[in-house]
C-alpha cells in the first residue's frame, strides 16, 4: 500500500487529503471507502494489531468494500495517539505536518463497561492531546471530530437536544461521558489554537440500507441475535426432547409453524429507537466536511426512529416467532420466565436507548446537508441488513479484518 513503510509523497495538484484515525472502524472505514472512492486521498493512522500491520488491516477493508484499485489513494502511518509524536520518527512526523492536511477524528473505545472505565477514558479523552496536537503543528484546516449524539446525556430536562455542546453530568454509560468530556475538551483546546473544528453526532449506526452489508452487528443486530438464540433452544427442545421444556414455559409451533414464545420486555418508559444506515452516516458527513462552519455540532439522526413495538414486530416476522410483548414499567414482584430472564439479560446494555424520548436538533445538519434525509427503517431494510448478518454468522466469517 502506498506510503504505508515509506515517507509521505508530495500532495499532487488538485487532490485533496483527509488525515484519519479508527479507519478499522466501523464509522472510520466507511468514511475511508468513501473519500477515496469519490477521489480523495486518506492518511490513515492506526495501529497494528495481533500480528497483523495497519497497511493489512486496511487493505482487508479496501477488499471487502470493493476498492481494491483505489489502493494508491490510501497511506497507512502506524502511529500511537498516546505517545509524543503519536509514536513517530521526528522527520515523519514533521513530513505529516507539512502536508496540512484536515483531520478526521473517528478512532474510540465504544464500549459501555464500567469494568474498562480506565482503558475507555485513555482511548477517548486521554490520547485527544497527540491528535489535536498534530492539528495545531500541522496548521490543519478543519478538525473533524465523529462523537454521538448520546452524549447529550440522561439527565436534560428538555426533549429536544439543541446542537450544542452538553453540560449534562448524567449519562447512560461510561461510552457517552467519556465522549462528553472529549467534545469539551476539543472545543477548548481548538478554541485555544485557532483551530477550525466541528463536532459530528451519529445516532445509532447500522449496516447499508441499499445493500445490508456491516462490518458490526452490535446494537440493533444483537437484539435479533439475542432472539434467534432464544427461539433456536427450544427449537431444538421441540425437535430432540419432545417439547418438555417448552410446554414448561409456554412455548410451541403453531399450524403455520410459528413458533409461539411468551417474552415481556420492561422498559422504563414510552419512547422511540433513533437509527440511521451507514450509507447515510457518510453521505451527512460527507456535506458537513465539504461545507463546515467552526464550532458547529452537527446531529446524525433520524427524522423518524422507531418504536420499539414496530422493531418487535419485524423481529416476530423474520423469525417466526410470536408472542413478544413490550411493557412499560419496572417489573418489580413480577416473576420472569426463563426465557424472558435471559432475554432481558441479553438487553440490559442497550435498554437506555430502547425507549428514548430525547429528539435531536437537526438545523446545523440540514443547513450543511441540504436537507438530506436518513431513510426510514422499513422491514425491507431490515430484512436485508439481517440476511446479511446471517449470511456472514454474525460476522464470524469477517474475523480476518479485526476491525475496532
Amino acid at each position: 500500500m502506498n506510503g504505508s513503510e515509506g515517507g509521505i509523497p508530495a500532495k499532487g495538484v488538485g487532490e485533496r487529503t483527509f488525515v484519519l484515525t479508527g479507519g478499522t472502524g466501523f464509522l472510520g472505514s466507511h468514511l475511508m471507502a468513501a473519500l477515496i472512492g469519490r477521489g480523495d486521498r486518506v492518511v490513515v493512522l492506526g495501529r497494528a494489531s495481533e500480528g497483523k500491520s495497519l497497511s493489512d488491516r486496511i487493505g482487508a477493508l479496501l477488499d471487502w468494500f470493493g476498492l481494491e484499485r483505489l489502493r494508491d489513494r490510501l497511506e497507512t502511518i502506524e502511529s500511537d495517539l498516546m505517545k509524543p509524536l503519536l509514536g513517530l520518527e521526528a522527520d515523519r512526523y514533521a513530513a505529516l505536518c507539512a502536508r496540512a492536511c484536515p483531520v478526521i477524528h473517528c478512532a474510540s473505545d465504544t464500549r459501555f463497561s464500567e469494568r474498562k472505565r480506565r482503558e475507555i477514558t485513555e482511548a477517548n479523552v486521554h490520547s485527544l492531546a497527540g491528535i489535536v496536537g498534530l492539528a495545531k503543528d500541522s496548521r490543519a484546516p478543519f478538525f473533524h471530530y465523529v462523537s454521538t449524539a448520546y452524549v447529550v446525556g440522561t439527565g436534560t430536562a428538555v426533549t429536544l437536544c439543541r446542537e450544542e455542546l452538553s453540560d449534562s453530568g448524567e449519562f447512560a454509560n461510561v461510552y457517552e461521558e467519556t465522549k462528553a468530556q472529549a467534545e469539551r475538551q476539543i472545543a477548548a483546546e481548538c478554541g485555544r489554537v485557532g483551530i477550525p473544528f466541528t463536532i459530528i453526532r451519529p445516532s445509532i449506526v447500522y449496516g447499508d440500507s441499499r445493500t445490508g452489508r456491516s462490518i458490526r452487528f452490535n446494537a440493533l443486530y444483537f437484539h435479533l441475535k439475542s432472539l434467534e438464540f432464544i427461539r433456536d433452544i427450544y427449537l431444538s427442545d421441540l425437535r430432540t426432547n419432545g417439547g418438555r421444556k417448552s410446554r414448561d414455559h409456554g412455548v410451541s409451533l403453531d399450524e403455520n409453524g410459528n413458533l409461539r414464545l411468551p417474552l415481556r420486555v420492561f422498559l422504563p418508559r414510552r419512547g422511540k429507537i433513533d437509527l440511521v444506515p451507514a450509507d447515510y452516516f457518510v453521505a451527512a458527513c460527507l456535506r458537513i466536511i465539504d461545507h463546515p462552519r467552526s464550532g458547529a455540532v452537527y446531529h446524525v439522526t433520524s427524522e423518524s426512529p422507531k418504536d420499539l413495538g414496530e422493531l418487535a414486530s419485524y423481529c416476530e416476522r423474520y423469525l417466526k416467532i410470536r408472542g413478544l410483548e413490550i411493557i412499560y414499567g419496572e417489573p418489580d414482584g413480577i416473576a420472569l420466565s426463563p426465557p424472558e430472564a435471559l432475554l432481558n439479560r441479553f438487553i440490559e446494555t442497550y435498554r437506555p436507548y430502547l425507549a428514548d424520548g430525547r429528539q435531536f436538533d437537526r438545523s446545523h445538519t440540514d443547513e450543511a446537508t441540504g436537507g438530506l434525509r436518513a431513510p426510514e427503517l422499513t422491514y425491507e431494510i431490515f430484512k436485508r441488513c439481517m440476511d446479511y448478518a446471517v449470511s456472514v454468522n454474525w460476522g464470524s466469517g469477517l474475523r480476518s479484518m479485526r476491525t475496532d
